[in-house]
């Protein structure tokens, strides 16, 4: 059974969809917290991806007895009341408002807490939430999330194109100026990097780029089960690795041929991309298991 829910957010209502099996009583709970920029509760985005990770990840939830929540984040769609600009909002605000989700649907559900799964950029969301409130936080999953901190990744993924090598110099010198808080003087900078680091999104690379995810693992003592496959063009094994390593008891699942939308896919580029635009393709059936057993399990 699918119905619309919301939860009072700090700065107005956040809007989702619960989805629960109609023969199951009181069944965990996963709360699915969306990726980065502009994607909304069913895992589609403005940007062309419409792989519907989201929507066809609850459906197999819900198909082995697991309830779960999908949501629409502050500023966006559904939600886009709870936030004038959906620019000026930080992975902070993001937390905050998984901590308004996990204790609001509390009375919704039944049950105790909820499981939080982040994806993607909702990863580190995720582990926010939990390292500064996890009162109301079964566990967490998180899947194809950083393992090193945004400014890293960054460095990492502009060097891993050649033809980025002309602007490096003033790519990382902008990076390092958003690490220590200083903003970064777009004019003065190539314009090819302009897009890149456009006045009104520095705040949230600020805030992004000042957690460490495993540092946020150590902080939060509950169950942890990383979810990583081996196709994912955006994110790599190591990332997965080094969140498994930030502390004993965390649980790394590898899935072998899983790309960043949960979809089996080749490693090909152009094969593993077009898995993006894939609405009716199931997610990976290995992922789905590693979460049921995980969440049915409490650890």
């Amino acid at each position: 059974m699918e119905k619309a829910v919301a939860a009072t957010g700090a700065t107005g209502t956040l809007h989702g969809v619960m989805l629960t099996p109609s023969d199951v009583a009181r069944p965990p709970v996963v709360l699915i917290v969306p990726g980065s920029g502009p994607t909304d509760k069913d895992g589609n985005n403005t940007l062309g991806a419409t792989a519907a990770s989201y929507r066809r990840l609850a459906e197999a939830l819900v198909d082995q007895g697991v309830a779960s929540v999908r949501i629409d984040k502050r500023g966006m769609f559904d939600s886009a009341g709870a936030a004038a600009d959906p620019n000026n909002v930080t992975i902070g605000d993001y937390a905050r408002d998984v901590a308004a989700w996990a204790q609001g649907l509390k009375p919704v559900t039944g049950a105790a807490c909820v499981w939080v799964l982040g994806h993607s950029e909702g990863a580190l969301v995720a582990a926010v939430a939990a390292a500064e409130r996890s009162q109301d936080i079964c566990g967490l999953v998180l899947v194809a999330g950083a393992g090193r901190p945004l400014g890293q990744l960054l460095r990492e993924q502009l060097k891993a194109n050649p033809a980025n090598a002309p602007l490096l110099d003033e790519a990382f010198a902008a990076i390092e100026k958003l690490e220590k808080r200083q903003p970064v003087d777009v004019a003065r900078l190539p314009a090819p990097l302009q897009m890149l680091f456009l006045p009104a999104f520095q705040p949230f690379l600020m805030d992004a780029m000042s957690y460490d995810p495993p540092e946020l693992l150590r902080k939060y003592q509950g169950p942890v089960l990383v979810v990583q496959g081996t196709t994912d063009l955006q994110i790599s094994m190591a990332d997965a690795e080094r969140l498994a390593a930030a502390r004993p008891g965390v649980k790394l699942v590898k899935v072998e041929g899983m790309n960043h939308v949960l979809k089996a896919a080749p490693a090909d580029r152009d094969g593993n991309l077009a898995t993006y635009r894939e609405p009716l393709k199931p997610v990976d059936h290995k992922a789905v298991d590693a979460i049921v057993d995980f969440v049915k399990g409490g650890r």
